[in-house]
């Protein structure tokens, strides 16, 4: 037998070989069998007593370290895309360990909250403590919410403010992190259901007043996770930005070069120009001159800012603020096209000929100067002759433009990209956050002139790096499911229109359907049955064209300035043209398609985001007239009942099966209806309506209605029989499925004779 090793020896062989760490491992390194084994585990003992060693199970380690093989709860990604954990328990008497999630093949990055089976090793990285590579996921990981406190005898309860959550969750006093009774919450499931039968929960923030005017956006920034302070150092790198010179630019200083943006706009990222072609290969044919802020030249790839920028993704805008994906002194000074100063940007000269077809283009990174800012309501009052100080000076340049946006409309109507017609909601707010009203914007030429030539910009992008074989983001739109093409032919034929079928489905086949409905009262159902037909739109490295703009390519360029892909999209045309050497980076190529999948993600976070804080807005200003009645439409049917689009304001509300009058009412999965068992009345997508509001709630954007009228025809007024009681309409349900059961059944007896 070999000599007992000493007490240091012991805690420095376990220091060294921290993955093997119990009994037999140690005497095994040390030789020790037999008898002395006893001897070693008095030892092992006595260490523990004394604090150098902590016993977990068979193992030993270092009482102020982790076990090698550790439960870690994820904490998130930092802006450099690094993910980053905790131990899920800590006894140690130093400073919690700092723990860095390495990269692996086998699984993918922990979400925030999520709790991980990891092995660790002392990292050689400074002011990290441990590596950790990921063994196995073991939960999904308690997601952040937010909430409105409640005190209690024993801490209190968290409310939900997301109308899709109905349950609470209970909060001990240590867990409350002082939160306030009524204060707005962000928390973090903690443990299962209790003695109450509620979960457990964290607060982890504390957000304020849940009714102040400014907490309805920030609920949905919370909520959604939308970063909406920016770190120090991407602060200073913005600030530290200078106004470039001519230098090797082209000079565009000379053209007119204007921006039309909305009244409020404060970034300006386009500005257009157009004159007539005096080339006479090309009569009636048209230049026309797309400018675009070059953010480029200010977000290097790699730097604080762009990898801020890259986390957001996109800017995201509320109705009383916008949280922009770069810093105030970029997006809203130095890259934005204001009048009258000098500002870099990537322009794209177009040629047009007199049918409005391109020609061809060309790309330039040059130093314009606008000579006006003006907003839709200015330009299209110019175009139509009242002209004011700002645009009597370019009466001139803007009839060139409309001239030259008339000529691409007759190629735009021969390409036949969806017309949809959808009016667009303005929630406008008081100097105090408070709705004053809810108009619908109005839409102009001017609004349609600036669509056009950014979608034929954009073109000219993806074209380009196609021709040059020069990597980028596509902007993907793929075609409706066959299944959505179903459920969108129901609501036609509901309304007595048809949508072509047995055919390969071409955009002028929905517009077809679009041009019957218009002018009709089912013109906004129609509309808004085509919307949800449609799938969702993202970026990518590979082409699979657009369908809803029925184009072969297309990429976004025209928005860099809030748009992360547009970043992108500048970077590969610097690379492919020798602009210089701010452009695509070789391992900004490799990640493009992670990229698109991020920025694809980001972008449906900001649209949730805004989606919800018009719906808590519309819902504030709704709640003082509770009980009032309101006309409008079908806009949705589900098992457990209907959604009302609102005529006055657009807001949707829910009618649950209870408040549709006294019979029970049967959902018809085949073409998405309510079918009343007594009365066989229908009730479809599109029928116009007549509904009480019984409550409204602000904080969740819940609107819950109750029919009056339906399709101009009375409702029965009572609660609906739909929860199958017992007694004197005992056995309801049952008797309905059994008739359901019966008539399926004769079905099938009729088609096998």
């Amino acid at each position: 037998m070999k000599k007992l090793p000493t007490k240091d020896e012991i805690l420095n062989w376990i220091a060294e070989n921290p993955t093997k760490t119990n009994k037999r491992d140690i005497g095994r390194a040390f030789g020790i069998k037999g008898a002395a084994r006893i001897d070693l585990k008095r030892m092992l003992k006595e260490l523990t007593a004394e604090g150098h060693l902590q016993k977990e199970k068979r193992t030993f380690h270092d009482p102020n370290g982790l076990p090698p093989v550790s439960v870690l709860r994820c904490l998130g990604a930092d802006k450099d895309g690094d993910v980053w954990a905790e131990a899920l328990e800590w006894n140690g008497d130093g400073d919690t360990p700092r723990i860095h999630i390495l990269p692996s093949k086998d699984h993918s990055a922990p979400a925030k909250g999520q709790q991980v089976l990891c092995r660790l090793s002392p990292s050689t990285q400074e002011d990290v403590t441990y590596d950790a590579r990921i063994i196995r996921k073991l939960s999904d990981g308690p997601e952040l919410f937010i909430g409105i406190y409640r005190t209690g005898s024993e801490g209190g309860r968290i409310m939900p403010v997301d109308k899709k959550r109905d349950r609470e969750w209970r909060v001990t006093e240590k867990d409350s992190n002082g939160a306030k009774d009524g204060e707005l919450v962000e928390a973090q499931q903690s443990g299962p259901k209790g003695r109450m039968g509620l979960p457990s929960a964290r607060i982890v923030e504390r957000l304020g007043d849940p009714m102040a005017p400014k907490s309805i956006s920030l609920i949905a920034i919370h909520q959604h996770e939308i970063p909406d302070h920016f770190p120090d150092d991407v602060v200073a790198e913005a600030e530290n930005a200078q106004p470039v010179e001519l230098g090797d630019r082209t000079d565009l200083r000379h053209l007119p070069l204007f921006t039309i943006d909305p009244s409020d706009a404060r970034d300006h990222d386009d500005a257009i120009c157009a004159a007539p072609d005096d080339d006479p290969k090309n009569e009636g044919g048209h230049i026309v001159w797309v400018a675009i802020a070059d953010v480029a030249h200010y977000v290097r790839a790699g730097s604080p800012l762009d990898k801020e920028a890259r986390n957001r993704g996109n800017s995201s805008y509320f109705p009383d603020r916008v949280v922009p994906m770069l810093p105030d002194a970029l997006s809203g000074d130095l890259c934005s096209l204001h009048e009258g100063v000098d500002r870099a940007c990537m322009a794209v000269r177009i040629v047009l000929d007199s049918k409005g077809e391109k020609l061809h283009h060309e790309f330039h990174r040059g130093l314009m100067r606008s000579p006006a800012s003006l907003s839709y309501e200015q330009a299209q009052a110019a175009h139509e002759g009242r002209y004011d100080e700002a645009t009597k000076p370019l009466a001139g340049p803007i009839a060139d433009l409309f001239a030259a946006y008339a000529s691409a409309t007759k190629a735009r109507n021969k390409r036949q990209p969806l017309n949809l017609d959808l009016p667009e909601r303005k929630i406008v707010l008081s100097d105090e956050g408070v709705v004053l009203s809810v108009d619908f914007r109005a839409r102009f030429d001017a609004h349609k002139l600036v669509e056009e030539f950014m979608v034929t910009a954009n073109v000219c992008a993806a074209e380009t790096l196609e021709s040059k074989r020069t990597e980028l983001l596509y902007r993907v739109h793929e075609e409706p499911s066959p299944e959505k093409l179903d459920a969108l032919r129901e609501v036609a034929d509901a309304a007595g229109m048809t949508l072509a079928k047995g055919q390969v489905l071409k955009t002028q086949h929905i517009n077809k359907l679009l041009e019957a409905a218009k002018d009709s009262e089912d013109a906004e159902v129609i509309n808004m049955s085509v919307l949800r037909s449609m799938t969702q739109a993202y970026y990518a490295p590979v082409n699979f064209g657009h369908f809803g703009l029925n184009l072969k390519r297309y990429a976004h360029f025209t928005s860099p300035i809030r748009r992360y892909a547009d970043l992108i999209v500048h970077r590969a045309l610097v690379t492919a043209h020798g602009f210089g050497d701010d452009g695509l980076r070789p391992q900004d190529i490799e990640q493009l398609k992670e990229t698109g999948e991020w920025i694809s993600q980001t972008e449906r976070r900001s649209m949730l985001a805004e989606r919800d804080t018009t719906d808590r807005y519309l819902a504030a200003f709704l709640a003082e007239r509770v009980g009032n009645e309101f006309t409008g439409r079908v806009s949705g049917i589900a098992k457990f009942g209907l959604f009302v689009k609102l005529d006055e304001t657009g807001a949707d509300g829910i009618i649950p099966l209870a408040n549709l009058g006294r019979e029970y009412w049967r959902y018809v999965e085949r073409d998405g209806s309510l079918k009343g068992e007594d009365s066989g009345r229908v009730i479809q997508v599109g029928m116009p309506c007549k509904v009480s509001l019984v409550d409204a709630t602000a904080v969740t954007g819940g609107l819950t209605l109750e029919m009056l009228e339906l399709d101009g025809k009375p409702m029965p007024k009572g609660s609906s029989r739909t929860r199958g009681k017992t007694g004197k309409n005992g056995g309801r349900r049952k008797l309905v499925k059994a008739k359901s059961k019966s008539a399926k059944h004769r079905r099938k007896v009729k088609r096998s004779r």
